[in-house]
């Protein structure tokens, strides 16, 4: 049972509010609610060091975690990030989908996923993804970028010093990105999301900080944002059904910090969504981030006071863009936790939709159970939301117990919070070690509480 949650009193006009359903502009298709599970990277795909064949294939514990998230009242589920390269990944445990490793196991795979996460009426939305310059040295020392730009050490890990893409490297990346679109749309998938947020290779090509091309590719929004442009007309020749779903994740400048300016100005976010708009893009999701900003975010050093004072942390970011768009749908992921702190940006006009992230490991029924008026909000976990590093373990572990069907840590009890923070720092001494041996264990296993007897999914 939750000891303590978000919002104070249920609101029936609030809970009828998120639970309408919003038909998506260009595609025809109709999210069921209001609610979109933002990506989460659930790292439960297989990993080999070595066989890069044998990397990414969704395990059968993914494909439960989506059954589950499919009962909750989502009208998109927004996978986590698949990478299209093998060499190139986010973290150990990734999906990926990539034409040369295509096989009947992992098209089945992906198939069962999708199915998992459609079987109750929500929109099952791929999210497709190149980490570019951010990706472990452990993994690949030698990454690409927009530019030859290096990301200093974060959180625990360094980078490489990237090679800039050439036009040749530009178009086979977009090749991929269109493959993985084409090879979603086989295995059943509604739709995808290009990530273009938390500075991965597509936020490196919009970003003034991470692009200093002098081609085509660089200097005006219009160049950067050529890159997404050629992706976008590639999907849709390989997959021209026009009922097929196309969305995108964009930074805002919410968290900017100590000159950082990782993400774009909310002018050209603006211009760059309206392109979008013409190019009939269904969604546009809005969030922010890097992993520059996330090593602050603990002490709230890139936090403006008008922020703080928000549920959502980008919502003064959409209110200045949402207006600009006529028809593509704007949904809004960072902080929203109680259900009348999502209803109010909706009426707000700050956005259609709003987006959960770590609440859908903590409420893994959090959107049926706001709609059904049983709650007024998510688990109010006993530490800062602002701690990147225990909320990125604790959702790991949720999510892991969800897949395999246990119960889940609740951080609202600070007995079950004491043991967890006992935990953290044995894990990581753990993992630091196996790093330094070149071993990479992309599941994190909680084994410092008692076991937990199976639940029904």
């Amino acid at each position: 049972m939750v000891l303590a949650r978000y919002g104070d009193t249920v609101i029936p006009e609030d809970a009828e509010l998120l639970g309408q359903s919003i038909k998506m502009p260009f595609s025809g298709r109709v999210a069921k609610s209001r609610f979109l599970k933002g990506a989460t990277s659930e790292r439960l795909a297989s990993w080999d060091p070595k066989d890069l064949s044998k990397r990414g294939v969704p395990s059968d514990d993914l494909v439960r975690l989506y059954e589950t998230w499919g009962k909750a009242g989502y009208g998109i589920l927004v996978t986590g990030n698949v990478m299209v390269d093998p060499q190139q990944l986010e973290a150990p445990g990734n999906p990926v989908f990539y034409e040369p490793h295509e096989t009947p196991e992992r098209l089945e795979q992906f198939r069962k996923m999708a199915a998992a996460g459609k079987a109750h009426g929500s929109l099952m939305i791929m999210q497709v993804s190149h980490p570019g310059r951010q990706i472990s040295v452990l993994m690949n020392p030698s990454p690409v970028g927009a530019s030859d730009i290096q990301l200093a050490d974060r959180l625990g890990m360094s980078f490489g010093k990237p090679t800039a893409l050439d036009k040749a490297g530009i178009r086979k990346v977009v090749d991929q990105f269109a493959y993985t679109a084409e090879a979603a749309y086989r295995t059943g998938f509604d739709g995808i999301q290009l990530h273009g947020a938390h500075g991965y290779l597509i936020a490196q090509f919009l970003s003034q900080t991470t692009n200093n091309r002098t081609d085509e590719y660089g200097g005006s929004i219009q160049n950067r944002s050529r890159f997404i442009i050629e992706m976008i007309e590639a999907i849709r020749a390989k997959v021209p059904d026009r009922k097929f779903v196309i969305g995108i994740k964009i930074n805002s400048v919410e968290f900017q910090a100590k000159g950082f300016q990782a993400c774009l100005l909310p002018e050209e976010a603006a211009e760059l969504c309206e392109q979008l708009e013409a190019l009939e893009v269904d969604f546009v999701e809005l969030s922010g981030g890097t992993y520059e900003e996330m090593a602050l975010m603990r002490n709230d050093a890139g936090a403006r006071e008008s922020t703080l004072k928000r549920e959502a942390f980008f919502t003064e970011f959409a209110r200045q863009i949402t207006p600009k768009l006529k028809k593509t749908v704007v949904y809004v992921t960072g902080g929203f936790r109680s259900a009348s702190g999502m209803a109010e940006a909706i009426r707000d006009g700050a956005c259609a939709g709003v987006g959960l992230g770590r609440p859908a490991g903590s409420d893994p029924s959090l959107p049926n159970d706001i709609i059904q008026q049983k709650v007024a909000g998510a688990t109010k976990m006993r530490f800062s939301p602002d701690d990147f590093t225990l909320s990125m373990l604790a959702t790991g572990i949720q999510m892991l117990e969800l897949a395999q069907g246990q119960s889940i840590i609740d951080l609202s009890d600070p007995q079950e919070l004491s043991r967890f923070e006992e935990f953290v720092p044995r894990y990581l001494q753990e993992q630091t070690q196996k790093l330094e041996k070149g071993v990479f264990d992309p599941r994190i296993v909680y084994d410092s509480l008692p076991a937990r007897s199976p639940v029904g999914f």
